[in-house]
């Protein structure tokens, strides 16, 4: 029996005389497909609708791949270094190409890690002075006496210029 396709490439599923929606279920092409969208930093509620599910079952069915969301972008530049070398490998000048830009990236991105450790450096914070509540009015007194003055100084500049 041959599988029938959407527009899109999305197989079609028969129905199968039985009540309701049949239960979906995760293929090898969709896990490589959400890995890849996951990849290139893709959301989950982005992904659920292009596989034509809800997030709760999005999330159900991928959860393994959900778990390796901090690490797909580098296992994608890991496959794509991997056969960019054994393309090399075989002769292909086009691939040795991509394998030196790759190469490239890889040490500006660790240049750019190990910078941007260095220059990182938490400064200590100064130690807040703890206050009481007497503390606190007569910090508060003093401000307000120090704002009074500065308002009275204006104003006497103000009428010795006059």
């Amino acid at each position: 029996m041959a599988a029938i396709f959407d527009l899109f490439g999305n197989p079609v599923e028969d129905r199968t005389g039985k009540l309701g929606r049949p239960r979906k279920e995760a293929t090898l092409e969709d896990r490589n497909k959400v890995k890849m969208l996951l990849a290139v930093g893709w959301n989950n509620e982005r992904i659920a609708s292009v596989l034509h599910m809800s997030l709760p079952t999005f999330r159900r069915l991928f959860f393994q791949e959900l778990k390796l969301r901090d690490v797909a972008r580098d296992m994608l530049d890991a496959r794509r270094l991997e056969l960019a070398v054994q393309a090399a490998g075989g002769g292909n000048v086009g691939a040795m190409r991509q394998v030196d830009r790759l190469m490239e990236m890889f040490d500006r991105m660790g240049a750019e890690r190990m910078y941007a450790g260095k220059d990182k450096t938490p400064e200590p914070a100064a130690p807040r002075e703890k206050l009481g509540k007497k503390g606190m009015d007569e910090k508060l007194a003093l401000d307000a006496d120090a704002a009074l003055t500065a308002e009275l100084d204006l104003e006497t500049k103000r009428n010795v210029r006059h």
